[in-house]
């Protein structure tokens, strides 16, 4: 069942982080688990789907020395969401909160710690966003891209630059068929995404941002892993004809946005979504 994860955080101290923290708030994330469950750590970290996925960290920064960098505020809280969608949600959710909240442990960051403050989670099962779908009559899907969101074209190295919704809705039929229960999988084709499908972009913006680092060997330090892809708004509708059952799909897909992530690397930040289901 998917579920999400509110944080409210505060700095233990000012310090600095890179302005694209998701890689540094999953090595946290990550650190917290190993503590209370290992084995669910490691299915985190080696499973082939995205067992998590991380909002950005939203709050007031102060400027940073260096480049690329921003300072947290000791007198400033900070949201962060978690999205789990893993079959094995229970373990991976018991594994963040224990040390969290009773233990009452840090997020450990590189150069210093946030307090969890406040923590909430809510559900919504597979079988509830299918059946709720089914409700709207002219339904209009407002997205929020908040970080950057990364989705490359099939095995390919070449990234969309645009909320291309073939593209977004694709990335979300991955992840659904990946986790959902086999009885509830869906099949959608590409071609009926473009034909029956308007997206309407209000307002992006394209970026690269750091998702990893790795030690080069040869150089002999670290250097960054970068992904690239867009941020912003933008408002997908149903062209006249579209089947009821492909718009049902379509909506189920948008309302799971927000616990999957769109695109690669959402558990080191990218493709985090706020989505609202409306009707023209």
């Amino acid at each position: 069942m998917p579920q999400k994860i509110r944080m409210i955080l505060r700095p233990v101290s000012s310090f600095e982080m890179p302005s694209s923290e998701g890689y540094q708030l999953y090595s946290a994330l990550l650190g917290v688990m190993k503590e209370a469950d290992p084995a669910a750590a490691g299915q985190t970290h080696d499973s082939p789907i995205n067992s998590i996925s991380l909002g950005p960290l939203e709050g007031r920064f102060l400027s940073g020395k260096r480049a690329m960098h921003k300072a947290v505020d000791t007198a400033e809280k900070y949201n962060l969401t978690v999205g789990i969608t893993d079959p094995k949600e229970i373990e991976i959710f018991r594994a963040i909160i224990a040390p969290l909240v009773l233990r009452e442990g840090n997020l450990a960051m590189e150069k210093g710690e946030l307090r969890v403050e406040e923590l909430s989670s809510s559900t919504e099962s597979f079988e509830d966003m299918v059946s709720s779908a089914g409700k709207i009559k002219e339904p209009c899907l407002d997205f929020q891209f908040r970080s950057t969101t990364s989705i490359q074209y099939k095995n390919t190295k070449v990234t969309e630059m645009f909320p291309h919704r073939m593209a977004v809705f694709h990335s979300l039929l991955s992840k659904w068929n990946a986790v959902c229960p086999e009885e509830l999988k869906m099949s959608i084709d590409r071609d009926d995404m473009a034909r029956f499908m308007i997206e309407k972009p209000l307002a992006y913006e394209t970026h690269s941002v750091v998702v990893n680092t790795v030690f080069d060997k040869i150089k002999g330090h670290a250097r960054p892993i970068m992904r690239q892809g867009f941020s912003g708004c933008c408002q997908y509708t149903f062209a006249r004809g579209a089947p009821e059952g492909f718009k049902n799909g379509i909506i189920t897909l948008a309302k799971f946005a927000e616990y999957s992530g769109v695109g690669s690397a959402v558990a080191r930040g990218c493709g985090a979504v706020k989505v609202e289901v409306g009707e023209v």
